[in-house]
């Protein structure tokens, strides 16, 4: 129900945070929040927004960036998540799933994610109620864990949710887990953010501890209160990715397990995480934040550029080895 409404949003009036398109920027194996200056990294990541992008990723990263992949010219942030692959049922072979640009999105988009930051719900801002703070220069979090690999464990990270689509705007009901059978349109996958930060610390030892999540239901609600613990109300940060699995439905044999596997390999989609780098241009995201009634664009808060000037964005390939095309074993997998 929660990822109909979500859908329902797309056309329906709506006045509350932002919602806009990043191209992907690289795909390759890199992870400058869990595994800084180690290159190349434990396995695969899907990487959209600014060109700062490499292994070691410190300070301001807004102020670092030229180019961003993003529809918000201002943020240089990057967002990233593990890769989806088809593992082939016969042979047991490796191919990278493609994404595809998400519905609603603006014209040109190649790929990448459909990024959120809300105040409170699709509805409303709740911006009297509660003042929103941007996230700090150096920020950084993560959500989810690829060591997840069961459903009560999976069930408990609230709003890592899969659904399969049977088109872009009918997403049919949320799951903890990788669809069971073919999907008409895809699977998307949806990651969303706690929204309580401690006020102290731009990470932690986990990269989760200096975040709380008071959020029990999934989909675009209202995080509740924040504890004393984790007191300062941040911005709600979602992605959502559409991953193009329809070329793969006629390998995938009737009545047999899902063949799709995260770049991590594990056992089933209960390990869906993502990594989030601040690295908006100065007071930019907060601007958008303070801006009521609004949804989508700021409503000319921040600045916008046209899609084919963010697809000119890219990073070199730091790490030089294939991740597309039939492969043996997964990169970074060997066994």
């Amino acid at each position: 129900m929660k990822s109909f409404l979500a859908a329902v949003a797309l056309i329906a009036p709506v006045q509350a945070g932002l919602r806009f398109a990043c191209s992907s920027l690289t795909i390759q194996r890199l992870d400058p929040v869990v595994e800084p200056g180690q290159s190349p990294s434990a396995h695969v990541h899907h990487i959209v927004g600014g060109n700062a992008f490499n292994a070691t990723m410190t300070g301001d990263v807004g102020e670092r960036g030229t180019c961003t992949t993003c529809e918000m010219s201002e943020d240089f942030s990057n967002y990233w998540t593990a890769v989806l692959y088809f593992k082939h049922p016969t042979n047991g072979s490796y191919h990278r799933v493609p994404v595809k640009a998400n519905a609603a999105l603006a014209p040109g988009t190649t790929g990448g994610m459909t990024v959120y930051y809300t105040q409170h719900d699709f509805s409303t801002d709740g911006l009297n109620q509660q003042y929103i703070t941007a996230f700090p220069a150096g920020f950084r979090m993560t959500v989810g864990s690829p060591t997840t690999s069961t459903l009560q464990e999976a069930q408990k990270h609230v709003g890592l949710r899969y659904n399969c689509l049977q088109s872009l705007l009918n997403r049919g009901p949320e799951m903890a887990d990788f669809p069971q059978r073919p999907c008409p349109a895809g699977i998307f996958a949806v990651h969303h953010f706690p929204a309580c930060w401690d006020g102290k610390n731009l990470d932690s030892p986990d990269h989760q501890s200096h975040m709380y999540n008071t959020i029990k239901y999934d989909g675009f609600t209202n995080a509740p209160a924040c504890p004393a613990s984790h007191p300062v109300r941040m911005p709600q940060l979602t992605y959502e990715t559409v991953w193009d699995t329809t070329k793969f439905n006629s390998l995938w044999p009737s009545g047999t397990p899902n063949p799709f596997v995260w770049s991590f390999e594990g056992s089933s989609g209960y390990g869906t995480h993502a990594d989030y780098m601040f690295g908006w241009k100065g007071d930019a995201l907060q601007r958008a934040m303070n801006k009521s009634e609004c949804f989508y664009d700021g409503c000319g808060s921040i600045k916008k550029q046209q899609m084919a000037q963010a697809n000119k964005c890219t990073v070199k390939d730091f790490i030089g080895e294939e991740t597309d095309g039939w492969l043996d074993q997964l990169p970074g997998m060997q066994m």
